[in-house]
């Protein structure tokens, strides 16, 4: 249902229940009026008939003959009220026109009585002095035909004028959501890789956030697209640089005569290849933990630093360096896989890259209650103070580096442990350099570490 016409539903019957209640409520005032307008007129002229008896003005003898009392006539209720003159003995000694034959009342003062299955208001005046009791009386169909008139004249009016309100809520509400609908319009005729923000205009107080958030979105998008640019254009650099080496090698080693030449041509194009191998690695990592939505499972921590470590053992052959892991007494941590193994197996690369052959690199996993720490402590040179702010930065490298890499290892590192609510800590270690990522634990954890 759209909101244009849930707005009409809930005005039109907001408006007609008002109206309902109003009368309703102007039902129940108008009998109680009625009621008390009506009875006051039949107490003054049960009073009056009994007053003009005591001045002799009707005579009893008349009365006696069946004198017919005449009452003040009222218009279209002319023949409202009706009078009976009965003596004490309880004989009927005078009835008005239309009066009914039978006894109006056997009580004083006011009453409701059934007459010929009618029911009747009737008020009764006992005069002594006369020997006479005075009823007057009417139907009270007639009250209730009185109050329904009245309430038909709200009802009616109801009826013509429904129609033209309907139709004045439908112009008010259609003119109320005029600005959605502009804003809709301008979001329609926009190009797919239109970003810029919505203008500013005098929009009502309630389509402003929509706006502000439209825009934060816009923005957000923006700069989204814009490292996706930075990212394919960075990766395809990367990629073409190795992928030249290693045509240019290739090509040395088809025409090489020498066997020593052609050994190195070689070796440079096992090198391209490695170097492009990690690289499709860690992209490959960067778009697993961009788009990690894989579920919480229990980890052995020392398991998995074995296992890192077993991964990046040919490398550290290679570079002549020595892994050791110290992980002992770790409770399991809850937490993806993925994202844990991709920032582990950067770190350890990172540091067997920037080791110097005969170094080594140890792997230290602690807990202090309630994260476990993993600090990874290489012999290398070490980041300068002045670039560690940078070193998370995608296929940013520093200056002056021997190492070759494509800047993406501690980019991946932060952004897992970011992922993870975790954090991640650059700091100068003694002789070398010291990364460390602290890993929250969670309420799913078996035991606690001491």
């Amino acid at each position: 249902m759209s909101i244009r016409l849930r707005l009409i539903l809930i005005l039109t019957l907001a408006t007609t229940a008002v109206w309902l209640s109003a009368v309703l409520w102007i039902n129940i005032s108008t009998r109680a009026q009625v009621e008390r307008v009506l009875d006051a007129r039949l107490s003054e002229a049960a009073n009056m008939v009994s007053s003009l008896m005591a001045d002799r003005r009707i005579a009893l003898n008349d009365a006696a003959a069946g004198a017919t009392i005449a009452l003040p006539s009222d218009g279209g209720y002319s023949r409202q009220l009706s009078c009976q003159i009965w003596s004490l003995q309880g004989d009927l000694l005078g009835a008005s026109s239309g009066a009914p034959d039978a006894r109006l009342s056997d009580d004083e003062g006011f009453a409701t009585t059934q007459i010929d299955g009618e029911p009747w208001r009737v008020f009764t005046v006992l005069n002594p002095d006369v020997g006479v009791r005075v009823m007057v009386g009417d139907r009270m169909e007639v009250r209730d035909r009185l109050v329904s008139d009245v309430v038909q004249g709200l009802l009616w009016p109801l009826a013509v004028i429904f129609p033209a309100l309907a139709l004045l809520i439908w112009i008010s509400v259609g003119r109320g959501l005029a600005p959605l609908a502009h804003l809709e319009s301008a979001l329609r005729q926009r190009q797919p890789d239109d970003l810029r923000p919505l203008p500013e205009g005098r929009d009502p107080r309630e389509i402003r956030p929509v706006r502000r958030a439209l825009n934060s979105l816009f923005h957000r998008l923006e700069n989204v697209r814009r490292s996706e640019r930075d990212f394919t254009a960075f990766a395809a650099h990367e990629l073409k640089t190795p992928l030249a080496g290693l045509r240019t090698h290739a090509q040395i080693a088809r025409m090489a005569v020498d066997p020593a030449v052609r050994d190195r041509a070689l070796a440079s194009i096992a090198t391209s290849v490695d170097r492009t191998d990690r690289m499709v690695r860690q992209l490959l990592d960067l778009t697993a933990i961009d788009q990690d939505a894989t579920s919480v499972e229990r980890l052995d921590m020392a398991e998995l630093l074995a296992d890192v470590a077993d991964q990046a053992k040919d490398q550290a052959d290679v570079r002549q360096v020595r892994l050791l892991i110290e992980a002992d007494n770790l409770p399991p941590l809850y937490a993806s896989r993925i994202l844990v193994h991709s920032a582990l197996r950067n770190l350890v690369e990172n540091a067997i890259q920037h080791s110097p052959a005969g170094g080594v690199v140890r792997l230290i996993a602690t807990c202090d209650g309630s994260s476990v720490t993993v600090q990874v402590r290489d012999q290398g040179p070490g980041i300068r103070p002045e670039d560690r702010d940078r070193v998370t930065d995608r296929f940013w490298r520093g200056p002056g580096r021997e190492v070759h890499g494509s800047g993406l290892g501690l980019a991946i590192v932060a952004a897992a442990v970011q992922r993870m609510g975790g954090h991640l800590e650059v700091s100068k270690g003694t002789g070398g350099q010291q990364m460390s990522i602290a890993l929250p634990l969670s309420d799913l954890d078996e035991r606690s570490c001491s």
